[in-house]
């Protein structure tokens, strides 16, 4: 079965921007779109039979409206999802893509999304979700979903705009040579030029890891440039990125040891909070 790009769809203020930065990443890559929606098991708990729990008279009268007032509630949220991703869906046809299809569950959203990764080729979501107030910049659940999902995440600002440069965060790490080789290989990245820079000591070997990664690049016939800057991680490599108007920022996220896994988790934090662009993460 071919793996699938998916949306992450809440009815955020991000949601037009995570349809059309997943159009646009399923047209590069030639895959199918899965539009993907889940109510919330906190927001709209699961039907349950309360009946006979406070015995008799009144109280149970009254029980039993309340589960029907759940009912009817989880059905008009299940109704205005679909009719949330019939309008995404229109917007995804309208953008040129014809293999579409709509999964709309109920449950947790990392519980729904580790139970499709299977299928999962690319999982494009919003920086910010439904219940996140306009000073929060990172949604609460976006974190656990990043650490949960195995599958590279792109993580997308309010507004689309098509990337047309992209930059790699290099660390010498398996991570960052995974993101060369996909940066090296993946038809999204095709006819865009790439930048691989390095926060840390321009000495020889850090300068050799770089110069081998840029040269694999090369040989793909990529139109690459490197660079080895100091400072702190998050506001250097912002910064390069502003200066070089690089619209798509590829990073490592979190780590394997438990102090690779804090500094990291860390950095990602940082980097997805401090985003106006869209960031793809590879684990």
């Amino acid at each position: 079965m071919m793996k699938h790009v998916f949306a992450c769809l809440d009815g955020s203020a991000s949601t037009i921007a995570v349809c059309d930065y997943a159009c646009w990443a399923a047209q590069r890559l030639n895959t199918p779109l899965t539009l993907f929606h889940v109510l919330d098991e906190q927001r709209y708990p699961a039907p349950t039979d309360l009946s006979g729990q406070l015995g008799f008279g009144s109280q149970e009268a009254l029980l039993n409206e309340l589960t029907a007032l759940d009912e009817k509630r989880n059905r008009l949220a299940l109704q205005h999802g679909q009719n949330m991703l019939d309008a995404i869906q229109r917007r995804a046809e309208e953008n040129g893509l014809q293999e579409i299809r709509q999964q709309q569950r109920h449950g947790s959203l990392v519980q729904s999304l580790t139970d499709v990764e299977a299928d999962i080729r690319l999982l494009v979501i919003g920086q910010k979700g439904i219940d996140s107030n306009d000073s929060v910049r990172m949604g609460s659940q976006l974190e656990t979903v990043i650490r949960a999902v195995r599958q590279p995440i792109l993580v997308t600002p309010k507004q689309f705009r098509s990337p047309r440069t992209v930059m790699l965060a290099f660390d010498g790490s398996d991570t960052s040579r995974k993101g060369v080789k996909m940066l090296a290989e993946s038809p999204i990245f095709k006819g865009m030029p790439i930048r691989l820079v390095t926060v840390g000591n321009n000495d020889n070997d850090t300068k050799a890891a770089i110069e081998a990664a840029a040269n694999h690049l090369r040989e793909y016939r990529h139109d690459v440039d490197f660079d080895i800057i100091s400072g702190a991680i998050e506001p250097a490599l912002h910064q390069y990125q502003k200066q070089h108007n690089i619209d798509l920022l590829v990073m490592g996220a979190y780590g394997h040891s438990r102090m690779r896994h804090l500094v990291l988790g860390s950095t990602t934090r940082k980097m997805i909070q401090a985003s106006d662009t869209p960031l793809l993460l590879l684990r």
